[in-house]
């Protein structure tokens, strides 16, 4: 039996309106942009499109400019995992800006996996808006 090809499309990057991440329903784009005027709040990231795959691991990792945890540490990259749950998935990865904004500025590597394949990887520069 021939093996099902996977779709994959980046849909959107960038700039996205709040997520509330224990709802279903994922953010709407606000701009699309290699390069996000941040502030607090600013929700940004990337859309995947992901068709065939269900059952198929999915993991990712954000890695942000050097910024410290409360006990003064520097924080690791983001990296966990999902698992597809339909045939036609949507899969939203990114990050909101908390304070201090400063040291959230500059670049941000999001790169997403399937079956240890990069599928996504995209940089997202976030400056201070003006």
């Amino acid at each position: 039996m021939a093996k099902k090809k996977i779709d994959i499309e980046l849909y959107s990057y960038g700039q996205y309106t709040e997520w509330d991440r224990g709802s279903r329903n994922l953010p709407k784009i606000v701009n699309i942009t290699d390069t996000i005027e941040a502030e607090i709040g600013t929700e940004f990231g990337y859309i995947l499109k992901i068709r065939k795959a269900k059952g198929k691991k999915l993991e990712f990792r954000i890695i942000h400019p050097p910024f410290k945890d409360d006990a003064g540490v520097v924080m690791p990259d983001f990296m966990g995992e999902y698992y597809i749950n339909s045939n036609d998935y949507v899969f939203f990865l990114g990050d909101c800006i908390w304070e201090p904004l400063e040291d959230k500025l500059g670049e941000w590597r999001l790169i997403t996996y399937l079956d240890g394949q990069v599928i996504a990887d995209k940089i997202l520069k976030l400056i201070s808006k003006a």
